[in-house]
């Protein structure tokens, strides 16, 4: 295994993945765009929602895992090159990461509204790898089995915090809304974020 992640030629298989995933999302977004005016509590209850929306999330729903996983997987596969330290490993991650969160408060929120600054921020996937990468930049310093046992704990138990809430009067409102709960948060000037992906679970599963 290590002898192929050091290598340079690309893994086919890696690519034909996320080209699918992408191909699946890139309909779930034309969707939501020409839709957007008929919008529903939840796309996923039968009750409510048309076949070919509720089909179309269905499918979608392998996104977002897929994108997160093989963000973990390239990133070992980075520093498993010789001479790739974890400190290299740990910059280039940092770097993506923060490039990514900018894209996602700038272009993408812009290129859904047509709107600057938009009336709501919603802080989606790619914020969500985003602030993963920057986890996973401080995370790769543990020792592997710690990361495994960790990785798992997220993933198996964070669900266990779902009676933990906060108002938006305290401080750990933002902080949680950001790593745990799906919340409006008020930004100040009048603008508002939305955290549509919160980022725990996606650090267990990128760390994974």
């Amino acid at each position: 295994m290590s002898s192929l992640a050091s290598s340079q030629h690309r893994w086919s298989s890696i690519d034909r993945l996320r080209g699918a995933v992408m191909a699946l999302m890139t309909v779930d977004h034309v969707r939501e765009f020409f839709f957007l005016h008929q919008q529903v509590a939840d796309p996923m209850n039968l009750a409510s929602t048309s076949p070919e929306l509720f089909f179309t999330r269905l499918c979608s729903h392998f996104c977002a895992p897929v994108f997160v996983l093989l963000t973990g997987l390239s990133a070992w596969l980075r520093g498993s090159r010789p001479g790739a330290g974890r400190r290299d490993t740990a910059a280039f991650l940092a770097q993506r990461g923060a490039v990514l969160i900018g894209l996602e408060l700038t272009l993408v929120n812009f290129a859904w509204s047509f709107s600057l600054p938009p009336p709501m921020v919603y802080l989606q996937v790619i914020w969500a790898i985003g602030l993963s990468m920057l986890a996973l930049a401080v995370l790769i310093y543990l020792p592997r089995p710690l990361q495994w046992a960790l990785a798992l704990l997220i993933m198996a138990g964070h669900n266990a915090l779902d009676g933990l809430h906060f108002q938006p009067n305290e401080a750990a409102f933002i902080p949680w809304a950001i790593l745990h709960d799906r919340s409006v948060m008020a930004l100040g000037w009048g603008l508002q974020a939305r955290s549509s992906y919160p980022v725990l679970p996606w650090i267990g599963v990128m760390l994974l």
